[in-house]
């Protein structure tokens, strides 16, 4: 007689319910961000929101509590977004110099095609950056990247290519923040300087020179 062959184990699928669910929530996460970018943490409404997800309002408050915990899931899921394509720039595996080219041209890049995210950093400024003090994630976020920053500049330093008093958390914010003002405030410097500051040259340019400018200040 033949052996019996034993019975192939088939992977179990996760419920439809479970997939549903987390498509569900994704859904309302991403219409949340498309609607607090718009009007802001007081102008947004939950129904909105659920109708542009296609869920049921009691939704909402199933998964995330209220409008606020709404908001801040949303909140995170931005900031979550522009910290995982930092990391994949794998800063630690380029020379200092080009490594720092790089981190300043993505977040130029970045706020370019993520007007959303600008938007949500603004209403929450405007709100005395009161969800992100909630957050311990958000926190975290940072950490490892700006870890990842000092261990450049050390780097580059240890190369004679970078200078020694500059701070990493003082860097990161000078990056991000000499092209935040350009895109956050691009409609009244257009206005101001009469200008297209938003045109495909205005962009090339202003890159070049935010990236020239930021390597410049680090030189010895």
């Amino acid at each position: 007689m033949s052996a019996r062959k034993a019975p192939v184990k088939v992977p179990a699928k996760a419920p439809a319910r479970v997939r549903d669910a987390a498509a569900t929530r994704e859904s309302l996460v991403r219409a949340a961000v498309q609607e607090f970018s718009r009007l802001g943490f007081a102008g947004a409404r939950v129904d909105e929101v659920a109708a542009v997800a296609g869920a049921n309002k009691q939704l909402v408050y199933h998964y995330f509590g209220n409008k606020e915990g709404l908001y801040l899931v949303a909140l995170e899921s931005v900031y979550a977004q522009i910290r995982e394509k930092e990391q994949r720039l794998r800063l630690m595996e380029l020379a200092p110099q080009e490594a720092m080219a790089q981190l300043v041209g993505f977040s130029f890049d970045y706020l370019a095609e993520h007007p959303e995210f600008i938007a949500m950093l603004a209403d929450e400024n405007r709100q005395g950056g009161s969800h992100v003090r909630q957050s311990t994630q958000l926190r975290e976020m940072h950490s490892p990247f700006i870890e990842t920053l000092d261990a450049t500049l050390q780097a580059g330093i240890a190369q004679g290519v970078f200078r020694k008093d500059v701070d990493a958390v003082n860097l990161y914010i000078t990056v991000a923040g000499v092209s935040y003002f350009f895109f956050s405030n691009n409609h009244t410097l257009s206005a101001i300087f009469g200008r297209k500051l938003d045109s495909r040259g205005a962009l090339v340019q202003r890159r070049r020179h935010v990236i020239e400018f930021c390597l410049n200040a680090l030189r010895p």
